[in-house]
């Protein structure tokens, strides 16, 4: 067992080097080359380095040992007939109205993986730390979670009942359209921007193994066409839910100042 987990570990850790190696090179190579300057600190850069490949190998190994199979086993004790419709029963054709703890589940997942995603807090600091404290680091996790939450777990709905990937993506833009033309233009970048830090290293992992294993065990449905789709979901719906509630604080605050006007 011990010489299996090290001989993985040590594949695994050959393919991150090889991977990470061409983004040290460029970087080496421009700043001797095109900058002409020393690498400023070196040791801690090359210190920094090997804590990145050592753990982003970690990463790799956890996702293949832990995240990516508790996925799977969640999605098909969550949508087992024998949960869903009882001991000994089973279904040809998937009901979507009896998959309510699945739909549950994904929101759940969506919005407890969201909050723990590294990308997001450092785009809620740095977007707090720019607008000198007027957007609030939880206000902004919490409105992207919510976002996710809800896309997640109306992706899950989509997998169960089958329907076309296409029609919630055309729909979906065809919001965040109009909300671009109509949210304050202060918050209109920092919403795309959301959409798509949710989208990393907690967050996709489950809700990849969540779908394709969603897939491969409601009745009728095909893991390769359906079971991939949901961090489409994911990177959508935070865009929306931050803008609508920028919109929403706008005419709160627009109404409030003309109350006040009137007294």
């Amino acid at each position: 067992m011990v010489a299996g987990f090290v001989n993985n570990f040590a594949s695994i850790l050959m393919a991150t080097s090889r991977d990470v190696l061409p983004i040290i090179l460029l970087v080496f190579a421009f700043q001797l080359f095109v900058l002409r300057r020393p690498i400023p600190h070196l040791r801690r850069v090359v210190l920094g380095g090997v804590y990145v490949v050592l753990g982003l190998t970690l990463f790799l190994l956890g996702l293949e040992k832990a995240l990516f199979p508790l996925g799977r086993i969640m999605a098909a004790q969550l949508s087992d007939p024998a949960f869903i419709h009882g001991a000994g029963e089973s279904a040809a054709v998937a009901d979507w109205s009896a998959y309510g703890w699945v739909y549950l589940f994904a929101a759940m997942i969506g919005f407890a993986t969201t909050i723990a995603e590294p990308s997001l807090i450092a785009v809620a600091y740095k977007a707090h730390e720019v607008s000198a404290g007027t957007i609030s680091q939880w206000g902004l996790r919490i409105t992207v979670a919510l976002g996710v939450a809800f896309g997640i777990s109306l992706g899950t709905f989509r997998i169960v009942s089958g329907t076309p990937l296409y029609m919630y993506i055309l729909v979906g833009y065809l919001v965040v359209i109009v909300q671009t033309m109509f949210a304050p233009k202060s918050i209109v970048a920092l919403a795309y921007d959301s959409g798509g830090v949710t989208t990393s290293t907690v967050t996709v992992p489950l809700v990849a193994a969540l779908g394709l294993g969603l897939a491969a065990t409601v009745p009728g449905r095909n893991p390769a066409l359906d079971g991939f789709g949901l961090i489409a979901f994911a990177s959508l719906f935070p865009i929306i839910s931050v803008m609508g509630y920028a919109q929403i604080t706008s005419l709160r605050a627009k109404y409030t100042g003309k109350r006040q006007g009137d007294e």
